[in-house]
């Protein structure tokens, strides 16, 4: 009788013992849980060859496609990914300006909404981040990739660590954005060009949503408001502008260059991204 108990007292441990392990990998929050179901659905999809949702056509030639929508061959290029929607929108210049060619979606980004942090914790970089032509990589274990610069300059002021945080194929990542091979295939034939045709870097936008008003205000409470908050100024000068900003690291945050006789006397305290 008493073995029994001992053997029922020492299950009920290992159940309850199991069951915490599991609460603490459950996401917590509304946000967590949608990127959960989302990322196993979009997962799903592509293991059974079937389109992800919004995927563009990319049967046609990319000149082809170029051609019909007006842009040259080599144009400068601009990214931004949005984490919460699954996507990577591709601009490039046309005249004085840049105008949306693609919006491809993301197969496969691992973590939840908000920065990376340091490594091993699974989460994919949010913030603003240069390429340049050496951080393209032809021969990636994921078909073709472009490396994002983690850790940046604001990354390492702030001691954040990790390496090789990448755009690539397939649909599988631990801290990278997957975007299917067909998908980085364009994204990086459109890069190499854009590097290849005088652009010395381009800029990628790594945001958490779209930053609206709204998006912010629904989470105030989330320890990684004040960070968005220094994000959203940057993305709406791109919207209101249609030009990629500049972007200083100024007292440890992200902020638009300050171009005015009072910005460059506190130069002292920025540094370009």
């Amino acid at each position: 009788m008493r073995a029994r108990r001992w053997l029922l007292t020492i299950t009920l441990c290992a159940i309850v013992a199991a069951l915490a392990f599991l609460s603490l990998q459950m996401p917590r929050d509304s946000d967590s849980r949608a990127l959960a179901r989302e990322r196993t659905a979009r997962h799903a999809a592509w293991l059974d060859d079937k389109p992800l949702p919004g995927a563009p056509a990319v049967s046609g030639l990319l000149e082809t496609r170029l051609s019909d929508a007006g842009f040259k061959w080599g144009a400068p290029i601009f990214i931004r990914i949005f984490k919460q929607s699954f996507e990577l929108e591709v601009w490039l210049k046309r005249g004085d300006r840049f105008e949306k060619f693609a919006t491809y979606p993301i197969c496969y980004f691992s973590g939840n909404l908000g920065p990376k942090l340091r490594t091993g914790d699974w989460q994919s970089p949010e913030g603003i981040y240069q390429i340049e032509a050496k951080q393209l990589n032809p021969n990636s274990r994921w078909h073709k990739a472009f490396n994002m610069g983690f850790p940046n300059v604001f990354d390492r002021a702030h001691g954040r660590t990790g390496s090789f945080l990448m755009v690539h194929g397939g649909c599988s990542s631990v801290g990278c954005y997957a975007i299917t091979n067909p998908a980085i295939d364009d994204v990086y034939r459109l890069a190499s060009a854009a590097l290849a045709s005088g652009q010395s870097r381009f800029q990628v936008q790594a945001l958490p949503f779209r930053m609206t008003p709204e998006a912010l205000a629904l989470r105030t409470g989330n320890r990684n408001a004040p960070f968005w908050s220094d994000l959203k100024p940057i993305a709406d000068a791109f919207d209101a502008g249609r030009q990629p900003p500049d972007v200083d690291i100024c007292s440890g945050r992200y902020a638009l260059r300050d171009r005015s006789a009072a910005g460059r006397t506190r130069r002292v305290e920025c540094r370009p991204l």
